[in-house]
């Protein structure tokens, strides 16, 4: 009895090391509780890809920013070419873009793609040691430049309107070696400098909230950092009074790929040369199931990248990225069972909005429902 017992033990302190070693800890009891129930309706798969994008990423010089931004305008409608979703549209790329690696000439090329329908532009931000007034500051100025010189970003009761990813996963402070950030009510300042909704999770860090495969609003903390590490899920009917809706995309155990043939990879939705999007991947996420509460039907896929990194461009706009396509356009496209829609950040924000007021039927009705393009 007393060797079983101590068996068990050195079990649950080996697996509880194993999590901590991978900061899983953080997630393991949302991940393990969370909602397995699938509805028998036909399923609406809103497959979202966005990316941190960082044209100067590394310290490269100035040729070699250049050249990462032209390989995406030359090979990215070669890559969408004869890929469509159920309502005939492409594949969409949300480029978030660093307020500090701004030039104009790369985002003047990014915003080709998108007024070819291919692509959208939100904001991102790699910042440390900042305050309060400092980070406003970054924020109006860089939504002005986007909204006036590219034109990107949306509209809304006459404030600009974006969506935000946090540089080295930040988001609030979080870290914690408190660098990276600086701002602990964070979430409240974006709120107020016209952020919509923040996509910088999952995070394969510390920064990554407990509540993980949702979508859900968090509130700010007078300093506190990392508030958003609880917060009140998105449901059908519910009006909540919060800062900032957090758009996760699907955080899993990979038992198909497994370390050592035991321990299984952690699947964060991260598309890179070292882990391509393969077939298992795909279903990973739609098994993540993640949707508002009450309308089980629509499932948010919302999968990341860094995309100007030179090793992981040849995935990203080549065979192994198309493929995946296909993938999701045979299997989760059948019109029975799943009905596939491309969607950017803003739409799929839209969509989340209209589930939430309770909309019914085709979400492809509801890609402008609050925020529209000005592409």
């Amino acid at each position: 009895m007393l060797v079983s017992a101590i068996l068990i033990f050195v079990v649950v302190l080996l697996i509880y090391f194993v999590l901590k070693s991978r900061d899983a800890h953080i997630w393991f009891f949302s991940y393990l509780f969370r909602n397995r129930k699938k509805t028998k309706q036909t399923k609406h798969i809103l497959f979202c890809f966005v990316d941190h994008y960082e044209p100067m990423w590394g310290g490269a010089d100035e040729d070699t920013q250049l050249n990462r931004v032209r390989k995406w305008r030359q090979l990215y409608p070669k890559l969408t070419e004869g890929h469509y979703d159920a309502d005939g549209k492409k594949p969409i790329h949300t480029f978030f873009y660093p307020e500090e690696e701004y030039k104009k000439e790369y985002l003047d090329i990014i915003q080709e793609l998108c007024e070819e329908k291919l692509g959208e532009i939100e904001v991102h931000l790699h910042h440390d040691n900042d305050t309060a007034s400092s980070l406003r500051d970054k924020l109006r100025n860089f939504k002005k430049i986007l909204y006036e010189n590219h034109n990107a970003l949306s509209v809304h009761e006459e404030d600009i309107k974006w969506a935000f990813i946090h540089g080295n996963w930040a988001l609030d402070n979080s870290l914690r070696s408190g660098r990276q950030c600086g701002v602990n009510n964070e979430l409240k300042i974006l709120r107020e400098e016209g952020c919509y909704a923040d996509y910088t999770f999952p995070a394969p860090c510390e920064a990554q909230p407990s509540v993980a495969n949702t979508i859900y609003y968090a509130t700010g903390q007078d300093g506190k950092p990392k508030s958003y590490n609880r917060g009140i899920r998105v449901e059908v009917g519910k009006k909540v009074d919060a800062d900032l809706m957090i758009i996760q995309g699907p955080l899993m155990w990979n038992w198909k790929n497994r370390k050592f043939g035991i321990i299984p990879k952690i699947e964060n939705s991260d598309i890179r040369q070292s882990n391509p999007p393969t077939k298992d991947r795909v279903d990973l996420w739609v098994n993540a199931n993640i949707h508002v509460k009450g309308r089980p039907e629509w499932i948010f896929i919302k999968i990341h990248t860094h995309g100007a990194q030179d090793n992981d461009m040849d995935v990203l706009l080549g065979d192994k990225m198309s493929n995946m396509h296909t993938y999701l356009e045979t299997k989760y496209n059948d019109g029975k069972n799943y009905i596939l829609h491309y969607v950017s950040a803003r739409e799929m924000y839209n969509i989340i909005k209209a589930a939430e007021d309770g909309k019914l039927g085709d979400p492809n009705e509801y890609r402008d429902y609050i925020l529209h393009s000005r592409f």
